[in-house]
This record gives structure tokens, sequence and C-alpha cells, in this order.
């Protein structure tokens, strides 16, 4: 009797504490510097961990920051696809759009207040206020015809231009990227799969670059083939920033510096491996200068090596969220239902 009540004891205080801190693998690994160069970073194991039967993730896709400097989550969970925190990591506020395919989130400024750009895997994109209250919604290409009949629409992420343009990625399914103009009207495609510099391989991401006052280009995520692709705002290719060794997924632009998740890297004989991710940041030429949990980055006469996972921290990168102190935090797809990562810049 004894032995059962102890065993019964046990049992409900590992419970609790995976109630509590679900991610018990950080612990270990928190007083490890990652990192490199001058982008260094420490992990904060606790940071945005909920009761996960009061506020369940499935995967937490990915994070953006509004202008009083709350942290918006999307996972797909359709009991909140929507996690608001503040930046100490407490929750502010839930809701959802009932969507289970949830993965795609952007935020846009438009003076009078901020929206945001869901996008269901599931074929649906909608504008929404950050309180959840759907504004519009984009029609599918195929139903516009835009798309022939027998083309995927599995869209994954969207980018808004400086001048309301609207560009979405559709990285799960035809490999295109398609733009509208502010009032919801189709302009163009490009892209769509293939070897060629201004094809895909998962399209999955987008955003708009305007770092150092240049003209604003478009970076295209080619995940399949580890690079960032550099378009003009109306579809024309400019060049290929390669990264080899690293799955990355949308490109997210803070300052001068380019970050990414790396969803997978190839770890194990050149190929895809699971579990494999870090996360990779380049700076105001492009140049690799810091894979927090991966291999420090190295240039041989000018070229890129491999970059491979070196800390088994992370499992598979999906997106990254900087903060105004430039503390990363860390979202994960098919990690184990695990919370946002937040690294804190050293």
């Amino acid at each position: 009797m004894n032995s059962r009540r102890r065993f019964i004891q046990n049992t409900s205080l590992a419970g609790l504490a995976m109630t509590i801190q679900p991610n018990f693998s950080l612990f270990a690994a928190q007083d490890q510097i990652l990192g490199h160069g001058d982008f260094k970073y420490k992990i904060d194991p606790s940071w945005g961990n909920l009761d996960p039967d009061k506020y369940p993730v499935v995967n937490c896709h990915e994070m953006v920051m509004d202008r009083k400097g709350r942290m918006i989550l999307l996972t797909d969970e359709v009991k909140n696809n929507v996690l608001i925190y503040d930046q100490g990591g407490k929750l502010l506020d839930s809701w959802t759009l009932g969507l289970d395919r949830a993965h795609g989130l952007s935020l846009v400024d438009e003076g009078d207040a901020e929206y945001l750009w869901i996008v269901d895997n599931g074929g649906r994109v909608v504008k929404t206020t950050l309180g959840g209250q759907v504004v519009s919604e984009v029609v599918s290409p195929i139903q516009e015809g835009v798309y022939e009949e027998k083309m995927r629409w599995v869209p994954t992420e969207t980018a808004i231009g400086p001048n309301g343009d609207l560009y979405i990625a559709d990285g799960y399914g035809s490999q295109y990227f398609l733009q509208y103009d502010k009032n919801g009207k189709f302009i163009r495609k490009f892209g769509g799969p293939g070897q060629g510099d201004a094809q895909f391989s998962t399209a999955h991401g987008i955003a708009v670059d305007a770092r150092g006052g240049k003209e604003p280009t478009l970076l295209c995520t080619s995940r399949g083939h580890n690079s960032f692709k550099r378009f003009t705002l109306d579809g024309q290719y400019i060049e290929t920033i390669f990264l080899p060794g690293a799955f990355v997924c949308r490109p997210v632009i803070h300052g001068t510096n380019l970050y990414a998740g790396v969803c997978w890297s190839r770890l194990k004989y050149l190929e895809q491996t699971d579990n494999s991710g870090f996360v990779t940041i380049l700076d105001q030429n492009n140049q690799v200068v810091s894979n927090p949990g991966g291999t420090a980055p190295e240039y041989r006469d000018g070229q890129l090596q491999l970059m491979v996972q070196k800390e088994p921290v992370f499992k598979h990168c999906h997106d990254v969220c900087i903060d105004q102190d430039e503390n990363i935090y860390v979202c994960q797809w098919n990690a184990g239902k695990t919370y946002p990562i937040k690294l804190t810049r050293v």
C-alpha cells in the first residue's frame, strides 16, 4: 500500500511539473552559450510556458511583436490559434478562429491600427484585428481563376509591400508567389516549381527587405534549395542567397540583420534530418555571422560551407521574432507541443 501511495504521489508531482514546465531539456542547457561572434545567447527555459490543459499548443508556428511590445504567437491548436504574451512571458490574451492548420502570421501597421494576416494551410488567408475580428479574406486563386483547377493551393505565408500590396507564398501548394493590390485585386504570380534561379522548392516564406535605405525588394524562401531568393516587387529575379545545409523558413528582418529559423539541417549523409534545427543570422551583406544551436559559419574563398546543428537544443525551428533588445523568440514545429524558446542576448 505504501509503495502504491508513493507511486501515485510521484506520478501526481510529475504531472504537475509537466504542467508548469513541460520542456525539461532546456534546463540542462540554460547555462550554455549559443551562437557565435557578436551574436551569442543564453536560453530562458521558463519563458512563456503555460498550463497545457488550459492553453495547449500543437505547433508554435510563428510570432510577431506589435507596437506595444507584445509578443503575438500563432498556433494550430483550434482552442487558441493566438496567444499574446508580454515580454516577461506572461499571457495577456488568447483567441481562436478555429483553424487547425494555422501556419503563417504577418503584422501590418496601417497607421490607425495594426492588423494580422493569418494563413491556414487549408487554403484560407485572413486579415484580422489584434483582437481576432475578421476584417477581410482572400478568395482562393482556384475559385478566382488565377489557378487552373488541377493546381494545388496550400498557402504558407504573407508579406505586405510598401504600397500596401499583399504577397502570398503558396509554399506547400503550387510553389508560386501571388501579388494582390491593397483592395484585393490580383496582379501577378511568379516563381513556380523547378531548379531554375527564379523557381522554387518549398516556397515557404516571404519578407520585404528595405535595409540600408535601398530600394525595397522581396526575399523569398526556397527551403528545399537551402536558400533565400531575391526578387523585385514586381516579381523579377535578382539573386540567390545560398545557405548550404539549412532548410530555412521565412526571412525575418530586424535592423540591418536577417534572421531565420532552420527547420532541418543536412545532419546525416547530407540528407534532411529530423530534430536538427537551429537559428541562423545574416548581416547587412547577407553573410552568415552566427548560428545559435548550429555550427559556426565558415567561408572558404568566399563560399559558405555546410551548416548543420551542433547543440541539440532545438528540434524544428519554424520562425523567430526579435524584440527591441535583440533577444530571439524561437517558435518550433513538431517539438512535442512545447511553447516558444527565448534566447537572451549576452
